[in-house]
């Protein structure tokens, strides 16, 4: 019997595939996201899961309009958008063996956006085979993108301005950290257990938006963050993006993250030891895996 071999990862983007990406998002959101904030209708705004979890035109316009000019510029690849995976969920299982898939999160941070807050942006990320091999974090309002490969620094792109190299914090013992913890996204009967955990940080927050936690982390800003309820277009683009600034990333667990991962808490941290540590304290969480 023959060994069966892992697939061979391809080249990421060019520089080239990688403006025309960024020149996209901003396009969608001058057209679709920004001209609709603060200027929603109640006809506008939609629920999903439940009355927390909301919906926009802006989300499915500028999803619509990302994935239009993804399928141009790669004719061959998965599309799996957050809006469109609510009424396809079965696109998800196909990440793990697309040769090359783009998630999608239009307008995360959702709630804020709905509801007048800044603290929203745009997340994209690329993947092969199920790994995270490019990921971007756009803020529309700042028009700033923060973008990684995974040969490459995680890197701020700012309009007329040089690119900023970035990296995360030095980390540190557990009661000098601050991080973020979406207490409400664990499971229900976690909660209590997990915020009695938020006393031993110097602080834990939540900004309901993961593009700009992550963000956070990867400029040096906090120095952790867990997530507690896993889908690809929140988490994929962040993860590899905090790994290239010099975090660690890694399931709770121990194991390799992986875009089609849907089950277990992922940890990033500023470095490894800062890893462990907070780990340490989250650790009764394993019980559910």
């Amino acid at each position: 019997m023959t060994d069966t071999l892992p697939m061979p990862i391809p080249a990421p983007l060019t520089p080239a595939q990688r403006s025309s990406i960024l020149n996209l998002i901003r396009r969608a959101a001058r057209a679709e996201i920004l001209p609709r904030f603060r200027a929603l209708s109640r006809a506008e705004i939609d629920t999903k899961s439940g009355p927390q979890d909301l919906v926009t035109e802006a989300d499915r316009a500028a999803e619509r309009m990302i994935a239009r000019g993804l399928v141009q510029m790669f004719p061959n690849a998965l599309i799996v958008g957050e809006e469109d995976v609510a009424a396809n969920p079965e696109v998800v299982d196909q990440i793990a063996h697309a040769e090359m898939a783009f998630t999608i999160d239009p307008v995360d941070g959702t709630w804020n956006y709905a509801h007048g807050l800044t603290t929203f942006g745009v997340i994209l990320s690329m993947t092969r085979y199920g790994q995270p091999v490019f990921g971007l974090l756009y803020d529309p309002v700042m028009d700033d993108a923060i973008v990684a490969d995974r040969e490459g620094p995680a890197q701020m792109l700012r309009p007329r301005l040089p690119a900023k190299t970035l990296t995360t914090s030095t980390g540190g013992s557990a009661e000098t950290l601050s991080g973020y913890v979406p207490l409400y996204n664990a499971p229900k009967k976690r909660r209590p257990a997990l915020a009695d955990t938020f006393t031993r940080f110097a602080r834990v927050m939540n900004l309901r938006c993961a593009c700009h936690e992550f963000r956070m982390v990867a400029q040096g800003h906090a120095d952790f963050i867990l997530s507690t309820f896993l889908t690809p277009w929140d988490h994929a683009a962040g993860a590899l993006i905090v790994a290239r600034a010099g975090g660690h990333v890694s399931m709770l667990d121990g194991s390799e993250y992986r875009a089609d991962r849907r089950k277990g808490y992922l940890l990033c941290a500023a470095n490894a030891e800062t890893w462990a540590r907070v780990r340490d304290v989250f650790g009764f969480l394993l019980d559910d895996e």
